[in-house]
Order: structure tokens, then C-alpha cells, then sequence
């Protein structure tokens, strides 16, 4: 049976993270520095636990005025040690929880800037293994984050999105753009099939781009995520694809 991995942004301080767990596979859990604290991150646990949903990091720039999404150039040494410690920080609470930690997914403009900088996708990768080898990198497909973590010898999970919108080169629009979020239920279900089942999809400008579909990253702050998640839970039920965590 096909099966894919359906993820979502978690524990950063919105009401509806609750209704989320039962339909995702994987959490990445705000570390605290764009999101969250150690509150939301042991409830974050503690609801993974209880549904059997894979525990990630959420590491993301120490800035929670601007959530995150705003670039910000650090040396390589100081990015190294702020996602170290980021991930650090859940991954003893999981421990402390009898739980342990899964993979690492980056937040915002971190995201976006290692998925098109080779070395800043390096120092990231070095800074994750130097953690833990045996988690796994949340990359955009294609990216410079997931050809840098393979370099290393990391596992990978290659990710697309139900909830944004891509540009022929592959990646995402900026969310500065109107037409970066996808609104419609019908058209996230449309791109999620399309994307799992043929391993690609339609850009803005109307080309279709070849990605590798192992991770779906539904984001737990978008005003329709609840209605998303369980609609993509569903569908992709229906067409008898599995979701499950690598």
C-alpha cells in the first residue's frame, strides 16, 4: 500500500493544536525561540503520546515578534549553536517523558533560506547530527537542506505542502505574495493527490514540477488547518494511501 507522512506545526501557542493530533502522522514542535515555551512543548508531548504521532523539533530564529519568518544572517558558528540547543530543548523533554525524539523540521525563514543556501544547509545539518545521527531532516524537496543532510549520512523525508503554493523552480511562494496560501479545501485535496500520487505539482504559473512527496506539512496557524487536516485524513484514506511516519 502507498503511504505518506502527514505532518503538522505544532505548540505554537494556537487554540486548535488539539484537534490536529488525531489526524497527522508526525508533530514539530516549537522549540521556544519563534514559539512556545516549555509549557506548550510538554503538553505538544504529551498529545503526541496519546495519539501515536511522531515527535519533532521546530527549530526557527530567536525571534517571536515576527514568528520566525523574518530573515536573519547569523555566523555558522551561532546558527549551529541556537539549533543545537533548540533541538536539545525537546529532545530532553521527550527523554524526561519517556519519549523519544523523531526528526527536525526547520520554521519559517530558517526553512526558506537552508532549503536555497548550501552552506547554511550544511551547518544545519552538521549542527543536527552533531545532536543525534539518527534523526531524521524535514527538507523542502529538492532543497539544499536534504542533498546537504544526505551528504552527512542523515536520514531524510523530502516535504510538500497541502497549504501553499510553489513556483515553477520548486519553491514556495512567498508569503509576502496574495496568492501564497492555499484557501480552498477542494484545492489543497486537489494538490495533495497530485503531489503523492504523481510526484509533482502545478505551479502559479501553470507548469507541473517534479517533487518527491514523503512528508505533507499542513501549518497548525492556518485558519483553515482543522478543516484541512481532516479532510486530507480522510481522502487519503479513501484512496487507500496509509499515513504513517517514516
Amino acid at each position: 500500500m502507498m503511504s505518506v507522512d502527514l505532518n503538522c506545526d505544532l505548540g505554537e501557542g494556537f487554540l486548535n493544536d488539539e484537534l490536529l493530533y488525531p489526524y497527522i502522522s508526525s508533530a514539530n514542535i516549537a522549540c521556544g525561540y519563534h514559539a512556545g515555551d516549555l509549557d506548550t512543548i510538554t503538553k505538544s508531548i504529551e498529545y503526541c503520546l496519546t495519539h501515536n504521532v511522531a515527535i519533532g523539533a521546530h527549530p526557527g530564529f530567536n525571534d517571536k515578534p515576527n514568528f520566525g519568518r523574518t530573515e536573519i544572517q547569523l555566523s555558522a558558528e551561532r546558527l549551529q549553536d541556537l539549533v543545537m540547543h533548540e533541538i536539545l530543548v525537546v529532545r530532553f523533554s521527550a527523554m524526561k517523558m519517556g519519549a523519544k525524539l523523531h526528526h527536525v523540521k526547520l520554521h519559517g525563514a530558517m526553512y526558506n533560506m537552508a532549503a536555497r543556501d548550501k552552506a547554511m544547509a550544511l551547518t544545519i545539518a552538521d549542527a543536527i547530527h552533531r545532536v543525534d545521527p539518527n534523526l531524521i531532516v524535514y527538507g523542502l524537496s529538492g532543497s539544499y537542506l536534504i542533498s546537504e543532510a544526505k551528504a552527512l549520512g542523515l536520514q531524510t523525508c523530502s516535504e510538500v505542502f497541502a497549504d501553499r503554493t510553489y513556483q515553477a523552480d520548486g519553491s514556495l511562494t512567498a508569503r509576502s505574495e496574495p496568492n501564497a496560501l492555499i484557501n480552498s479545501t477542494e484545492a489543497s485535496i486537489a494538490q495533495v493527490l497530485q503531489m503523492v500520487r504523481e510526484q509533482s505539482v502545478t505551479s502559479v504559473d501553470g507548469s507541473v514540477v517534479p517533487i518527491i512527496a514523503e512528508t505533507i506539512c499542513l501549518h497548525g496557524d492556518g485558519e483553515h488547518a482543522v478543516a484541512f487536516a481532516k479532510q486530507i485524513h480522510q481522502t487519503l484514506k479513501q484512496h487507500n494511501i496509509d499515513i504513517k511516519a517514516k
